[in-house]
């Protein structure tokens, strides 16, 4: 006697239960809170630009003393993401491939510009560099000042760009396959050649990204810049300082200008970072 098996039909099978609520309900409340939190305050920084002439906005955002403040601010924010892709692919190298006593200590403090307060950062800054500091009492003699000037502005946006760049290659490098690496060593490849060809290219869309982020965080900083730059016109002055000047002075709509334009170029900064994180996503699975 042979039994049967009925499968239910489709249509008396129960639809899965879903987490959140329906797509319609979630994404309309997305949409909300994205109008409220970014779309609402950028539209009303545009509006108040949008009552300058052609000629005020340009006045207002391509004076001297304003296109100083960019030469400087995203020369030196340049700089800095350029040592920060140095430095923090080397840190980045350590953390990753060797052991050592107090190697979660370090990976920890990696994270410290994430947490620490930009004034605080800032204020420790200048406590080391300036001419009394710890640091700045030995290299001011020679000739070597690190506070109060554009090398004390570069200093502090390295500080604050370092994690960005760490934090993106390290996921990299612990994904990487080392057999990749034992096969050129036996093919007979040095440690340079290893590295340029074998390592590099796999790390290399991470290391754009981080370098990226690093600059467009190193563009928009003011706390921990601050204190240190000395915010001399036409030297040391950085370009939120001018904004901060403008509202100050009640020129609200010169303050919105300067900050439309620093607000177009985070947008293209924006554009290029989802770009190469795309890249670097389509790399990973194409591997």
């Amino acid at each position: 006697m042979s039994t049967a098996v009925f499968a239910p039909l489709p249509s008396a099978r129960r639809a899965p239960k879903r987490v959140l609520p329906g797509f319609h309900l979630t994404l309309g409340y997305t949409l909300f809170y994205l109008a409220l939190i970014v779309l609402i305050p950028l539209s009303a920084l545009l509006f108040k630009t949008f009552t300058l002439s052609w000629v005020e906005f340009w006045a207002a955002v391509a004076s001297p003393r304003v296109l100083a403040s960019y030469r400087l601010t995203f020369g030196a924010s340049l700089l800095a993401a350029l040592v920060n892709v140095v430095f923090g692919l080397l840190l980045a190298w350590v953390l990753v491939r060797y052991s050592f006593p107090g190697k979660k200590i370090v990976d920890a403090l990696v994270d410290l510009p994430f947490a620490l307060p930009t004034a605080v950062a800032g204020i420790s800054l200048t406590a080391l560099l300036a001419g009394n500091g710890w640091i700045g009492q030995y290299t001011e003699p020679l000739g070597i000042q690190l506070a109060f000037n554009p090398k004390g502005i570069v200093i502090a946006l390295i500080f604050i760009g370092l994690p960005f760049v760490v934090r993106t290659v390290q996921p990299v490098l612990e994904d990487a396959e080392k057999e990749l690496e034992e096969a050129a060593t036996c093919l007979g490849a040095s440690r340079w050649q290893t590295f340029r060809h074998v390592i590099f290219p796999s790390i290399a869309p991470a290391l754009l990204t981080g370098f990226a982020m690093a600059f467009a965080r190193a563009i928009g900083e003011y706390g921990s810049v601050i204190f240190i730059a000395g915010n001399m016109p036409m030297v040391s002055e950085i370009t939120p300082l001018i904004i901060i000047g403008k509202l100050e002075q009640y020129d609200y709509a010169g303050a919105t200008a300067v900050a439309t334009v620093m607000l177009g170029f985070s947008f293209a900064l924006l554009l290029l970072i989802n770009a190469l994180q795309s890249w670097q996503r389509r790399r990973a699975g194409g591997q």
